[in-house]
């Protein structure tokens, strides 16, 4: 799960494996496998790196 925060300022965890897109155009906008879309304000290489981060966590755990 990752932390992100919407166009309004509003605060909300994500589950990261429903994540099948992230673009910038020009506000990021995160698609995920339900077709959903979402508006954030973190940049698409943020919302990368918090992807990347909550993966080794989690296979830290299971090594």
């Amino acid at each position: 799960m990752i932390d992100l925060t919407r166009l309004n300022n509003t605060s909300f965890t994500l589950n990261a494996e429903l994540i099948e897109t992230v673009e910038e155009v020009p506000d990021t906008v995160i698609t995920l496998t339900t077709g959903k879309k979402i508006f954030v304000k973190e940049s698409r290489q943020t919302v990368k790196n918090l992807v990347l981060l909550y993966k080794q966590e989690v296979f830290r755990k299971i090594l």
